[in-house]
């Protein structure tokens, strides 16, 4: 991230950011309207443009949410005030970013968990983000798979209390295991068991469908078993994580499902376009409408 490029072109970009979003419709207000909100994971799009640029290109396909990664590393308090600032002329939220840890498997590192959590606080104060996605990070040679199902739960646990005073929720997120197979998390069924064990209003699960697809299938069935633990979604198909319709998983369902369930949290693009990033975005977000309204 250029810093002194982005601080630039902010200045010049707010004076057109009326005109943006008047020429297109929030992501908060498909129509006709369905119960989730969408958002779109920014690492998955124009990748080789500058920040700032990007965020318009979210708001050009005609969404309200954006999801970070690591985007923000490096940024001054200076860098913060600016995005904060574009982020609002454009209409756009931040709701979730990734907690920066090593992973939570490990019995041993509870409190390192405790503290990397109370160190990234502030930065997520300063992206007005209220949810941070957390992987589980990887399975430990020589310790027993039941051991570390439980220091997830622990480890959990403890950091729960800390995102509550913060007002941030914990979102726990599975990973196929050919996208890594050292993996632990890589069962929804499991992370669901995580879930319900920790028991806490503050700590939910973030079911990726594109990896729970490669993973074990039978997505919709835990969709609606478990769709008081879900916190967010992400949508990618299956395969090459493209958007939906380009491969094997049926979107239409799984859409109308999260609205028949009254799903009202949100639906994140994670996908990587194959054409055009706004004109793909844009048709996902006119088959979540068409989905839950023509019943196709």
């Amino acid at each position: 991230m250029d810093r002194r490029q982005f601080a630039r072109s902010v200045a010049g970009a707010a004076a057109g950011a009326i005109a943006v979003r008047a020429s297109i419709s929030s992501a908060a207000d498909i129509d006709p309207p369905v119960s989730f909100k969408l958002s779109v994971m920014l690492w998955t799009i124009y990748r080789d443009l500058p920040f700032e640029q990007r965020m318009e290109k979210v708001s050009e396909a005609g969404y309200s949410s954006m999801e970070l990664v690591n985007e923000f590393n490096g940024w001054s308090d200076q860098d913060f005030r600016k995005f904060r600032a574009k982020k609002h002329s454009l209409g756009l939220t931040v709701d979730a970013c990734t907690l920066p840890v090593k992973g939570i498997v490990d019995p041993a590192k509870k409190d390192e968990f405790l503290s990397d959590l109370k160190k990234f606080l502030p930065t997520a104060e300063k992206l007005e983000c209220p949810a941070l996605i957390i992987l589980s990070g990887n399975r430990i040679d020589g310790v027993a798979h039941e051991l570390t199902h439980q220091a997830c739960v622990d480890t959990l646990k403890y950091g729960a209390d800390v995102a509550a005073k913060a007002d941030v929720t914990l979102l726990l997120e599975n990973i196929d295991p050919e996208e890594n197979p050292k993996y632990f998390l890589t069962s929804v069924a499991e992370g669901f068991e995580v879930i319900r064990e920790v028991n806490h209003p503050r700590v939910k699960f973030l079911y990726d469908f594109y990896h729970e697809q490669i993973s074990e299938g039978n997505l919709i069935e835990k969709l609606e078993k478990n769709i008081d633990l879900v916190g967010l979604v992400h949508i990618a198909d299956v395969p090459g994580r493209h958007q939906p319709g380009t491969g094997e998983i049926n979107f239409a369902s799984i859409f109308r499902k999260l609205d028949e369930l009254k799903y009202d949290r949100y639906a994140a693009m994670e996908f990587i376009p194959t054409g055009d990033p706004v004109k793909a975005l844009r048709g996902a977000r006119e088959l979540a409408a068409r989905s839950v309204h023509e019943k196709i």
